[in-house]
């Protein structure tokens, strides 16, 4: 029962890490093409909603990827040091 729970969640991070990469690009993708035509604006307007699209994408992918890692405890555990006002 246990793996099932597993295999869930993977499966919820795994949509969720695909929905945090293609959403933005879409969104300004298909924004710029709706500014471009509303404005009368050039190519241009599509070329930086792609590159905004992009950066966003990989914004994304990071912000996902550090959030798994960090719920997985891949991540470095720091060791407890002995402060000075720490007595015994």
């Amino acid at each position: 029962m246990k793996s099932g729970y597993k295999l869930a969640a993977a499966l919820l991070w795994f949509t969720q890490l695909g929905l945090s990469v293609v959403s933005p690009l879409l969104l300004f993708i298909f924004g710029s093409v709706w500014l471009r035509e509303k404005t009368g604006a050039g190519d241009w307007m599509i070329a930086a909603g792609v590159v905004l699209g992009v950066i966003g994408a990989i914004g994304g992918l990071i912000s996902s990827l550090k959030s798994m890692a960090r719920l997985s405890g891949s991540g470095k555990k720091q060791e407890k040091k002995d402060s000075f006002n720490e007595h015994e």
